[in-house]
C-alpha cells in the first residue's frame, strides 16, 4: 500500500525530473551551450540534484533530445514519393546539418562528453543512422540483394559525411559559413550516393600490378579518396 507520504515523494521526484529536462530542452532549442550547472540554474534545482536524477550529461541529453528529433519517416516526408536515393540522401543530410546548427550547443556538448569519456560513446545519439538508412530505402530491394557489403559501406561513407563532426570541421577549421558548410556535405553525399547507383556490377578488368607498398583494397564500385 502506498502512503500518502509516499506518493508526494514520488510526485515531487517526478516533478524534479520533468524540471530537469524541460530545462535542458529550452536551453538546447536556444542553440546555447550546455551545461549541468546550467540545466540546474534553469531547473531550479541543486547541481548535485541534477547528477542524482542524470548521472552524466550525455544521458540527460538523450532524454530531451526525445520529441525535439522526429522520427526518420517522418523527417523524410517531403521526398516520401521519391524513389531516388541521391535525391533522398541529400535531403536527409541538409536536414540533419540544419538541425545540428540550430542545436549546435547540445551537439558540441554529446561531442565533447563523449570524447574526453569514451564509454559514454554508447548511449551517444546517432540520429545520422536511422536518416541514412531511411534515405537508401529504395536500396531495399535492389543493392541491399545484390550487394550487401556494398550497401553496408556506403552507409559508412555516408556516416562520415552526413555528421556533426564533419560540419564542425568545415565551420570551425576550414572557415566556412554554416550555409556554406552544408551546401559542401550535401554535395558530398550526393556523389557518393550517385558513385554507388552507378557503380559496374562486372569484374574490373586486370591491370597492372601496384607499386610496392601501395594496396588498392576491395573494390565496391566506386572510386575512394
Amino acid at each position: 500500500m502506498v502512503t500518502e507520504d509516499g506518493t508526494g515523494r514520488a510526485n515531487q521526484k517526478r516533478r524534479t525530473r520533468v524540471a530537469i529536462v524541460g530545462a535542458c530542452r529550452d536551453i538546447i532549442r536556444s542553440g546555447a551551450p550546455v551545461t549541468m550547472p546550467d540545466v540546474a540554474k534553469v531547473a531550479l534545482v541543486s547541481e548535485a540534484t541534477a547528477y542524482r536524477y542524470y548521472p552524466d550529461l550525455v544521458s540527460l541529453l538523450n532524454e530531451a533530445l526525445v520529441g525535439l528529433w522526429p522520427s526518420p519517416a517522418e523527417a523524410l516526408g517531403p521526398v516520401a514519393g521519391s524513389s531516388d536515393p541521391a535525391e533522398r540522401v541529400a535531403f536527409a543530410c541538409e536536414f540533419l546539418l540544419r538541425g545540428v546548427l540550430a542545436y549546435q550547443g547540445a551537439v558540441r556538448a554529446v561531442i565533447s562528453a563523449t570524447i574526453t569519456h569514451s564509454e559514454l560513446a554508447v548511449v551517444r545519439p546517432g540520429i545520422r543512422f536511422g536518416l541514412i538508412d531511411e534515405a537508401l530505402a529504395p536500396f531495399s530491394n535492389t543493392l541491399a540483394i545484390t550487394d550487401p557489403p556494398a550497401l553496408a559501406q556506403l552507409k559508412r561513407d555516408l556516416a562520415g559525411v552526413i555528421s556533426a563532426e564533419a560540419f564542425f570541421s568545415l565551420t570551425d577549421l576550414a572557415g566556412l559559413t554554416p550555409g556554406e558548410a552544408i551546401a559542401s556535405l550535401v554535395r558530398t553525399a550526393t556523389t557518393v550516393t550517385q558513385a554507388a547507383l552507378t557503380q559496374d556490377p562486372r569484374p574490373a578488368a586486370a591491370g597492372p600490378a601496384d607499386p610496392p607498398g601501395v594496396s588498392r583494397g576491395r573494390s565496391l564500385g566506386w572510386e575512394r579518396c
